[in-house]
């Protein structure tokens, strides 16, 4: 019997959600404890990232209680740094106030870190970075986003924080845009209690090969994380994972798993329109094949033919495994 890794997800996949049409939601509003109820009923989860603040009046006990009644665990807290009060920025804001506020702000989000056992603060600065040519010293951008986060740090030195590095939504143009200048920022940080989360669609709309992207962390130590979902590539849609990129994101687990990065693999997804259990449920059950597939894999094959850089003999490889029965019939 295969033994799969760990799955989880971002809590928010089971919240309702509203757009600049649809401005009053596609399903009723949910609390926390709501959500974290629906997160247990898929039945395979075994790991939730969840958002800070919770819904207005859940307290951390309940939150505590309602993830042991489910089964599940906290794998992360997740501050809205990214909401009305940080249109500018957290970390980069012109207003020293506010930088002043998103910091403690973050520093309250690893006590609940803290108290619920969670692995890492996720730290997601959505409104950091600009919209227009000659918007922002880029320079200084450089400096607050990194002596910020380096701060954050040095205050929470016991626990994990990880970046979530985002081309672009909400700010036309996010600071933390991609691995390379994400792990660059860390080195300049000068800690080693910082490291990345890469989320698998940023990557893929980013430009970026999303296998590519892990090796790069990985070689520097700094992958901690990881968020898998799939989009079209012109926008972070957070469709069901596999839907649109299979290959890409076989590659990329392939990466993974040929590194030996063991950890949980985490849905980052936003069903606007489908059901949020059987969303997650369908997801899990294509990543299950995924692993499957990695067994079966050929890859003396594969290796081979990479040395060779056999694109034709490294997809066949790949076909047998991923979809195993196309080659039938030959």
């Amino acid at each position: 019997m295969t033994t799969y890794p760990p799955f989880g997800a971002g809590l928010w996949h089971f919240a309702s959600y509203l757009d600049r049409y649809a401005t009053d939601g596609y399903a009723p509003p949910t609390t926390t404890l709501e959500q974290i109820a629906l997160a247990g009923s898929v039945g395979e989860l075994s790991f939730v990232d969840v958002n800070y603040p919770f819904t207005d009046g859940v307290t951390v006990d309940q939150v505590k209680a309602a993830l042991a009644e489910n089964g599940l665990e906290a794998i992360g807290v997740t501050p809205e740094i990214y909401m009305r009060k940080y249109s500018k920025g957290a970390f980069t804001n012109p207003d020293p106030a506010v930088r002043a506020e998103a910091i403690a702000f973050l520093n309250e989000a690893a006590d609940v870190v803290r108290a619920l056992g969670a692995r890492y603060l996720k730290v997601w600065p959505g409104q950091d970075g600009w919209d227009y040519p000659f918007q922002v010293n880029h320079g200084e951008q450089w400096r607050l986003a990194v002596d910020g986060m380096r701060e954050v740090a040095q205050a929470n030195s016991d626990i994990k924080i990880v970046i979530e590095y985002k081309p672009r939504e909400p700010r036309n143009k996010m600071f933390w845009d991609s691995a390379a200048k994400t792990a660059l920022g860390i080195k300049a940080m000068g800690v080693d209690n910082v490291g990345v989360l890469l989320d698998f669609g940023h990557a893929l709309y980013g430009g970026e090969s999303p296998a590519a992207a892990a090796q790069l962390l990985i070689d520097h130590g700094l992958l901690w994380g990881m968020d898998v979902n799939d989009n079209l590539r012109g926008w972070d849609d957070d469709m069901m994972v596999g839907t649109v990129h299979p290959v890409e994101l076989f590659e990329y687990f392939y990466t993974l798993r040929e590194n030996g990065w063991e950890g949980v693999w985490q849905l980052d997804q936003f069903p606007f329109r489908e059901d949020t259990v059987e969303t997650a449920k369908l997801s899990i059950r294509f990543l299950k094949h995924v692993y499957r597939a990695l067994d079966v894999l050929d890859v003396d094959a594969l290796r081979a033919a990479q040395a060779r850089q056999d694109a034709l003999g490294a997809q066949k490889v790949v076909q047998d495994a991923l979809f195993g029965t196309i080659g039938e019939g030959e």
